[in-house]
């Protein structure tokens, strides 16, 4: 006589079960794959917290006026060369780059501005300048960079 075995599969609870857990992962993986637009501010910050910095370096280090200019749309790097402000073309770290997000509302902290026009941050050859926060606003989302004047830029 034969034994009569019992064909095993899964129930349909134990599929459910799984299918409820690779829901979830991807659920998970898909919110971490898209950054929220305060994400892609804050990343924009932190760049722009850097490149400050190394404008800062870069006026003490040549000796010459170095100054960051930004409107809503974009931002670029200047120097000083005799009587003009010549904007940065040669150094693909300080060259003209467009705000990603934009429009992007700034404000500047003691404010500062030519004649209304964009937001201007001038560094000097000394190593100690005046501090400052700058504000980087999208819609609701703010995020500050804090310069302390000696060198110091965080982002909060």
């Amino acid at each position: 006589m034969k034994a009569v075995r019992a064909s095993r599969g899964f129930t349909l609870i134990e599929v459910m079960v799984v299918m409820v857990i690779m829901g979830i992962v991807l659920g998970l993986v898909s919110i971490n794959a898209i950054p929220s637009p305060r994400q892609n501010l804050e990343d924009e910050a932190r760049r722009l917290a850097l490149l400050l910095q190394l404008a800062r370096d870069e006026a003490i280090v040549r000796n010459r006026l170095v100054a960051f200019e930004a409107d809503t749309e974009r931002y670029r790097f200047l120097v000083r060369n005799e009587a003009v402000w010549e904007p940065v073309t040669r150094d693909d770290l300080l060259r003209e780059r467009p705000f990603k997000g934009a429009p992007v509302q700034l404000l500047l902290d003691p404010p500062v501005s030519v004649g209304g026009g964009p937001v201007r941050i001038t560094f000097g050859r000394e190593p100690v300048d005046k501090p400052f926060v700058l504000t980087l606003a999208i819609g609701d989302d703010r995020v500050a960079i804090r310069a302390d004047g000696i060198g110091h830029f965080v982002v909060e």
